[in-house]
């Protein structure tokens, strides 16, 4: 007769099967497969199609010359120009959106009037159309702002009351301000509230705690939301197409009241405006992917710099 316990393998009973678990996890992972499978596609095909004329002369070369010529043509402009609204957009709604989250989150009490109404106006901002905000850039930052300036400098040709590269990223920034407020808002939602009042206990005022605790605590997450409001600006056509970009320019944008060329509204000039289309099919693959790859460089400027502001934060605890 054996003493001593029981082997373990005699008491194991193996758990009843799960149809309905094993059919969803099956049908999510299904999903995100597809979706996988979309985007290696679209990007096969337009590696495929623009590589014939993607090269080092494409990207540092100009529109001197024909811009439909492919053996000519140039997206330097375009490069520049994308770059530049995409950046002063990013100065000028990050402040703004950060600022509207911390009121939202710290101060604001949630049930006011104000709140709601705050609340009410960046859930229909955020469902706007795009072209809806190139109409409103036209409207408020040229025809308004711009030609207000222009009568108080006494301008006697317009110089801010035209279509300019300050008004499109204006544009830009209104237009992702839904983004980064939302993103900022979980950040600060996601800060322990022990900190807060650790803080406050000891004698600090509120904006110190805001200032000193939350906010480098909720930075990665401010990031995210300028991650997020960069990817969707760098490829928008409608809200630019009346506030800067140009069909065609000889030079560079000289100050914030120049008009610029921009990668996204070249892709259409070459779809909707070329005398030959397949001549200028290489040319228009080869402008989608530059802009792609402009818009993973300017994603992965900021990743890093999230992840920069994570390892300092990690070995400051």
């Amino acid at each position: 007769m054996q003493n001593g316990p029981p082997a373990r393998g005699r008491h194991f009973r193996a758990e009843k099967f799960d149809v309905a678990s094993f059919f969803f996890s099956g049908l999510t992972g299904l999903a995100t497969f597809l979706i996988l499978a979309m985007l290696a596609v679209i990007l096969a095909n337009i590696v495929y199609h623009g590589w014939p004329a993607f090269s080092w002369r494409f990207i540092t070369a100009g529109t001197e010359k024909d811009m439909f010529d492919v053996n000519k043509a140039g997206v330097l402009p375009m490069i520049l120009g994308t770059t530049a609204r995409v950046i002063i957009m990013t100065i000028f709604v990050i402040p703004v959106g950060v600022i509207t989250a911390i009121y939202l989150s710290e101060y604001a009490r949630p049930g006011s009037l104000a709140t709601r109404v705050i609340r009410g106006a960046i859930n229909n901002l955020a469902g706007v159309p795009s072209i809806v905000f190139g109409l409103f850039g036209l409207g408020f930052f040229i025809a308004f702002v711009g030609g207000g300036l222009d009568t108080l400098f006494g301008n006697a040709s317009p110089k801010w009351g035209k279509p300019a590269l300050i008004w499109a990223s204006l544009t830009l920034a209104v237009m992702t301000l839904p983004v980064v407020i939302v993103a900022t808002e979980e950040a600060l939602r996601a800060i322990a509230p022990g900190l807060r009042e650790a803080s406050l206990a000891m004698g600090a005022t509120k904006l110190q705690t805001v200032i000193q605790i939350v906010l480098p605590q909720a930075l990665p997450g401010i990031l995210t939301g300028g991650i997020l409001a960069v990817s969707r600006a760098a490829g928008e056509v409608a809200p630019i197409l009346f506030t800067g970009a140009a069909y065609y320019m000889a030079t560079l944008p000289k100050s914030l009241s120049d008009q610029f060329m921009d990668l996204g509204y070249h892709v259409f000039v070459l779809s909707t405006q070329s005398p030959d289309i397949e001549r200028t099919r290489p040319i228009l693959y080869a402008t989608v992917l530059v802009l792609l790859l402009l818009t993973f460089a300017l994603n992965l400027v900021a990743i890093l710099v999230r992840a920069r502001v994570r390892r300092r934060m990690r070995a400051a605890h």
